[in-house]
């Protein structure tokens, strides 16, 4: 009797494996900002300010398959690039190309998203540069990729190379992009993607301003920018911004001055953090933020 015994268990899983449907996809750790790309008109400029100026070396380029260079790469740390653009067509265009975030499983985030009815590619892709990515689009219209570090790509072949000590930062901590929605972005980015808020705070202390959301699995951060209505490129250069990492915002500050930077003195902002405000030649803000805030933050507390 053993046998049938056996049988009709296995047949009794099997139907409630079929009816309870596959297993949930987890989501794989998302660890930090892998890199910003922006648009530039003047390739040449660009490379003054993020070369010269904040000191991130040039380890590798690509070309477009029909010749003429597609983007260059900056680099700020084994994991974070600036990524540049020479397609800048006009004073009104949008200088922010994507973000970008670093996973560890590429196909399982994409099986993810796709569980949770996000539309993404039928398949990762490996890139030109060798690693593996995808894009999506997020309520606001930003392109958000997401990569995965593969052995044998121009990153992971250049690791503990082109490391200036002359960057004026060794960290992109944060990415800032518009945001109209509050709540359709926090669907994403909280909801699926399992970002969490740090700290939030406004240009007054009863109003909402920017939304500090770490990434789960790493300490960097995206700041919402609400509240921003048709906004001059000057401004959305503001707002769709990069800051950096520095033990001492002084210190950048005199370093850039040094190298030839004209710039506005640093300031504690609404957060309580020193931080110096920098702009490409294109307007595109680069933030000098010091880790801790020096006097209490407005309107809530900072999570650390």
């Amino acid at each position: 009797m053993f046998p049938f015994v056996y049988l009709a268990v296995s047949l009794a899983a099997a139907l409630l494996a079929a009816q309870s449907g596959p297993a949930p996809v987890s989501r794989p750790p998302i660890v930090g900002v892998a890199h910003i790309g922006l648009r530039t008109s003047n390739i040449e400029a660009a490379r003054g300010f993020y070369g010269k100026v904040l000191g991130f070396q040039e380890p590798f380029s690509l070309d477009k398959p029909t010749g003429g260079l597609m983007l260059t790469y900056f680099k700020v740390n084994d994991h974070q690039y600036v990524e540049v653009f020479p397609e800048l067509t006009g004073p009104a265009e949008d200088r922010l190309s994507h973000i970008a975030f670093e996973t560890t499983n590429l196909e399982q985030l994409r099986a993810y998203l796709a569980a949770n009815g996000v539309k993404v590619p039928a398949a990762v892709q490996t890139g030109r540069d060798g690693n593996v990515n995808f894009m999506i689009s997020d309520p606001d219209g930003h392109h958000v990729e997401f990569v995965q570090y593969m052995p044998g790509s121009l990153h992971t072949k250049n690791f503990g190379k082109f490391l200036s000590a002359d960057r004026v930062s060794q960290h992109i901590i944060h990415v800032g992009v518009t945001i109209s929605d509050r709540a359709a972005a926090d669907h994403l980015y909280r909801d699926i993607l399992g970002f969490h808020e740090t700290w939030h705070g406004g240009m007054k202390d009863e109003r909402t301003d920017w939304v500090d959301m770490r990434v789960p699995d790493g300490t960097d951060w995206l700041e919402y920018m609400l509240n921003v209505k048709n906004p001059s490129p000057r401004t959305l250069g503001v707002m769709h911004h990069l800051a950096l990492g520095v033990p001492d915002v002084q210190a950048g500050f005199k370093l850039v001055t040094e190298r030839g930077y004209k710039a506005e003195p640093p300031k504690i902002g609404r957060d309580g953090k020193w931080q110096l405000n920098l702009y490409d030649p294109d307007l595109t803000r680069a933030e000098l933020m010091e880790p801790k805030p020096v006097e209490t933050p407005c309107c809530s507390p900072i999570e650390q």
